[in-house]
C-alpha cells in the first residue's frame, strides 16, 4: 500500500508550494542584495555667492568637498555674468565650475588676475573646472565669468 500514502501526500504538497510561492517567500522574485546601496542624494542648493545677469536659479551653487561649484553646465553658446559674496559673506576658499564639453570652448574669468579655462570638445558629460587660488583674493570685488566658443588659431 505504498502507493495509497504517496498519492495522500502528493496534493499536500502542491498545495504547500502553491502557498510558498504566492505568499510567504515572495519577496524571493525580487532580492535584496545586501552589498547593494542605493545611489547618494543628490547634493542640496545652496547661496554662497550672487550671480549677476542671469536669473537666480540658472546656475545653482553646491558644495563638493571645501569647494564651491558654480553649475554652468546649461551653459551654451556665449554668455557671461558676474559673481559676488552674498550679503555678509566672504570668498569660499575654493570655487570650481561645471562645464558641458561641446556646449562652449572656453572659459574666461577675470577677477584679481585672468584666467582663461580652454574646454576640450568631446565626451558629453560635465566636468569640474577648478579656479587657481591666485586668480581672486578675499578682497576681490567681484569675478567677471564668460564663456563662448574656441577661439580660433
Amino acid at each position: 500500500m505504498p502507493g495509497r500514502s504517496a498519492r495522500r501526500a502528493a496534493p499536500a504538497a502542491l498545495a504547500l508550494a502553491l502557498a510558498l510561492s504566492s505568499t510567504g517567500c515572495g519577496h524571493l522574485s525580487a532580492p535584496h542584495w545586501p552589498w547593494h546601496h542605493s545611489p547618494p542624494p543628490p547634493p542640496a542648493p545652496v547661496h554662497e555667492l550672487e550671480i549677476g545677469g542671469a536669473p537666480a536659479d540658472s546656475f545653482p551653487q553646491y558644495w563638493k568637498r571645501n569647494t564651491l561649484l558654480v553649475d554652468l553646465s546649461a551653459a551654451t553658446g556665449t554668455g557671461s555674468i558676474t559673481l559676488k559674496p552674498a550679503a555678509g559673506g566672504s570668498w569660499p576658499v575654493r570655487v570650481a565650475f561645471r562645464v558641458t564639453p561641446g556646449s562652449i570652448g572656453v572659459l574666461d574669468v577675470r577677477a584679481a588676475e585672468h584666467e582663461s579655462l580652454p574646454i576640450v570638445p568631446g565626451g558629453g558629460k560635465p566636468v569640474d573646472l577648478e579656479l587657481s587660488p591666485a586668480t581672486y583674493t578675499a578682497t576681490t570685488p567681484e569675478m567677471s565669468v564668460s564663456w563662448g566658443p574656441t577661439p580660433a588659431p
